[in-house]
C-alpha cells in the first residue's frame, strides 16, 4: 500500500493551460479506508472530491469509530428518529443507510455542499464500496495518515468497526463479504509471490550480463553508467 500526500492546490486565472498537466492530480484514487478513522477521513475526502480528485473508497465496513459500540448504536438510533419537519408522516424524505459504504458516503456528503452544482458534481467523483472488488483488487491502494487509528486515536480509549455497526441495525452481508475478502487474500498472495519471484530473476539475469568496452562507453555517454 502508498501513502496518500496530499497538498493545497490553487488554481489562479494567470496559471497557463499547460501547467494543468503538472498538478498533483490522479486519474483515479484508491483509499484503503481500513484502521482509518471514520470522520477523519471523510473531511479529507471531501476536501479531495471539492478539488476536483476522483476517489475511490474499499473496505469501508473495516472503518473505525471512535467510541464504545454501545455508544455508537444510541447515536444511530438517535438519527434513526430524523424525519421530515412539515410532515414526519412522510418518512422516505430521509434516508438512512444501513450499509458501511453508504453510512461512509453519507458522512462525506454532510461534508460537501451537495445541493450545489460543485458539490453535486464532487459526490458523483466519489465511490465506496464494502470489499474491495474488481477492478480495484489489482489497483495500488493508499492510506492517508493523518486518519489512522493507531496515530490519532490514544491506545485505552474505545472504538468500534462501521461493519459492526451497520450489522446491529440490518446489515446482512457481513459474511459474504469476509468470506469473499478471503478470497481475494488467497488470489493476492499468489500474484505477490510471483511478482518477487519475477523481480528477483530479472535482477539475476541484470547481474549475469556481461558487456563488452564499446557497449560500456555508450551506455556511460548516455548517463546508465
Amino acid at each position: 500500500q502508498g501513502v496518500l500526500k496530499l497538498k493545497p492546490r490553487k488554481l489562479s486565472e494567470s496559471c497557463p493551460a499547460q501547467n494543468l498537466a503538472t498538478m498533483s492530480f490522479q486519474q483515479q484514487v484508491v483509499v484503503d479506508c481500513r484502521g482509518h478513522l471514520l470522520g477523519r477521513l471523510a473531511s479529507v475526502i471531501a476536501k479531495e472530491v471539492l478539488n476536483g480528485q476522483h476517489v475511490v473508497l474499499v473496505r469501508a465496513e473495516d472503518v473505525v469509530i471512535s467510541g464504545s459500540l454501545y455508544r455508537n448504536k444510541l447515536k444511530y438510533a438517535a438519527f434513526k428518529t430524523k424525519t421530515m419537519n412539515t410532515n414526519p408522516r412522510h418518512t422516505g424524505a430521509i434516508k438512512h443507510p444501513r450499509s458501511p459504504a453508504k453510512i461512509l458516503w453519507r458522512t462525506v456528503r454532510g461534508m460537501v455542499p451537495h445541493k450545489t452544482p460543485r458539490g453535486g458534481a464532487a459526490m458523483d467523483r466519489l465511490k465506496s464500496f464494502e470489499g474491495i472488488p474488481h477492478p480495484y483488487d489489482r489497483k495500488k491502494r493508499m492510506v492517508i495518515p493523518s486518519c489512522l487509528k493507531v496515530l490519532r486515536l490514544r491506545p485505552e480509549r474505545r472504538f468500534c468497526r462501521l461493519g459492526d455497526l451497520s450489522s446491529e441495525y440490518g446489515w446482512k452481508h457481513g459474511s459474504l463479504i469476509e468470506r469473499l475478502e478471503k478470497q481475494r487474500k488467497v488470489k493476492s498472495e499468489v500474484f505477490y509471490k510471483k511478482k518477487v519471484a519475477a523481480k528477483r530473476a530479472k535482477a539475476d539475469a541484470l547481474k549475469a550480463v556481461k558487456l563488452s568496452g564499446e557497449d560500456q562507453a555508450i551506455l556511460a555517454k548516455a548517463g546508465y553508467a
